[in-house]
């Protein structure tokens, strides 16, 4: 759930969900709730206070919900109809802007830390990315990314366009701990609107799984992670819940299973989400 501030609503952007905005945790019942980061509204309010008179664009989801409004917020900018354009990370891509100098990220750090093995992976190509809009001219340009960890690897090696020096860490990462590419991956999800069904069937094909790997005397060389909800637990109405599955072939231990209506196999995920 996305606080947005004009509605003062929490909204999720998978679903649609709206709820209003909690004095206590539904948890621990605690009043000592905060906001953390800093969305697009906000930051086009700040811009607004910092530089008054400012021409200013938008563009989220919020703003691009019309056919067309992707198309006609770029052109406007594009034609130096507005001096700043503030967004989420769909600016950041294949934008040719000669006219940008100044490109700044705030809090690059929100999907650095995210459960998935590619998070630095994709945190290093969308700060590459977006450091790219600025400077495509003469005029130079300069790009000023905020971080609550400028040590990590990625956010060094993006800051350097050093591309070398972020593949050597990466792969020092990925080979310690058995991740792609050194052994394939497949991520078994499983859909259901019962929430009991949705904990129980997982276990009990997790002990198939392992009972296979048995037999095919794979234990050495295999890893599995779950059950256990995914990150994104409920989607749609349905509670998901996740087996990762780490060996040479995972594929060759999948389908000694049998997988009832539910489930999505995905051999060599693109996420673990």
């Amino acid at each position: 759930l996305i606080y947005h501030e004009g509605v003062s609503q929490l909204i999720c952007h998978r679903c649609n969900t709206r709820v209003e905005i909690p004095t206590r945790c539904p948890q621990c019942q605690s009043t000592r709730i905060r906001y953390f980061g800093s969305g697009t509204e906000q930051i086009e309010r700040r811009v607004k206070e910092l530089a008054p008179g400012v021409r200013l664009l938008r563009w989220d989801a919020d703003t691009t919900g019309a056919r067309g409004s992707h198309d006609a917020i770029l052109q406007r900018f594009a034609a130096h109809e507005a001096d700043v354009l503030v967004g989420t990370q769909m600016i950041a891509k294949g934008l040719d802007l000669p006219l940008v100098t100044l490109v700044g990220v705030v809090a690059a750090d929100v999907g650095l830390h995210l459960p998935d093995f590619r998070a630095g992976e994709r945190a290093f190509q969308l700060l590459t990315q977006v450091a790219g809009r600025a400077g495509r001219s003469r005029r130079g340009g300069r790009v000023v990314i905020q971080t609550y960890t400028p040590e990590h690897y990625a956010i060094q090696a993006a800051a350097r366009h050093d591309y070398h020096a972020f593949y050597k860490r990466e792969m020092e990462f990925r080979r310690e701990q058995g991740y792609p590419p050194l052994r394939r991956m497949a991520r078994l999800v499983y859909w259901d609107k019962n929430p009991q069904r949705a904990r129980t069937e997982p276990k009990r094909l997790a002990a198939d799984l392992r009972a296979a790997i048995e037999a095919l005397d794979l234990e050495a060389e295999t890893r599995v992670f779950g059950p256990a909800p995914a990150f994104f637990a409920r989607s749609r109405g349905y509670f998901r819940w996740q087996i990762l599955v780490l060996a040479d072939d995972p594929g060759a231990i999948v389908r000694r299973l049998d997988f009832p209506h539910g489930w999505r196999v995905d051999i060599d995920p693109v996420t673990t989400l």
